[in-house]
């Protein structure tokens, strides 16, 4: 969420499996977060910190992205990595985030200081996925809600912004997605 990230962390509507292997072991994990420098997975798998270990997976399409990482982090069964990229899976990496955002299946939000003014803003989908990161900024102050590069919003994400709306009251911006319009005045949380 933070704005002094090197990339983006892209957030999936559905965790994405990824298999994983490391010093001949194996196993699968769910992947929390992706970027250009790295993921976020979740697995019972035990990864040992500062070891290379293997990962394949695949965001949207049938294209399997295989990539060697490092591990960097750890927290119970929640591992942080940073890729050993090549030219090619730095390609399909940027094409897949590319493609998550536009179709709404993935999610970015961020925080902004913009003339004095605190702004929340999120590109790609806007879903439960989300949920503790947009609360938190909810929490700690935001001024304005950008949504005009959301491509897809879900029930989940029409509630959060209701409860940006009726309970912080903050000013939300229009989303330009289609879908958007009918949840937002079902949810009743944008101004006509």
């Amino acid at each position: 969420m933070s704005e002094h990230r090197r990339h983006q962390r892209v957030r999936f509507n559905v965790q994405p499996l990824v298999r994983l292997g490391q010093a001949g072991r194996t196993g699968l994990g769910r992947l929390e977060n992706l970027s250009l420098g790295g993921l976020m997975v979740r697995s019972e798998q035990p990864l040992k910190i500062g070891e290379a270990f293997g990962c394949e997976f695949s965001v949207l399409s049938s294209v399997l992205i295989d990539i060697s990482a490092v591990v960097v982090g750890c927290v119970g069964e929640l591992y942080s990595t940073r890729f050993q990229l090549g030219p090619v899976s730095e390609q399909l990496l940027k094409d897949e985030i590319a493609a998550s955002l536009s179709s709404g299946k993935g999610s970015v939000l961020s925080l902004n200081k913009l003339q004095e003014r605190q702004v929340m803003r999120v590109i790609g989908g806007l879903n439960g996925s989300l949920s503790i990161d947009f609360m938190h900024g909810l929490k700690v102050g935001v001024d304005e809600i950008d949504l005009s590069q959301v491509t897809d919003i879900d029930s989940a994400g029409a509630e959060l912004c209701r409860t940006a709306a009726q309970t912080y009251q903050i000013n939300i911006v229009r989303p330009n997605c289609p879908v958007s319009n009918e949840i937002a005045t079902i949810a009743g949380w944008l101004n006509a």
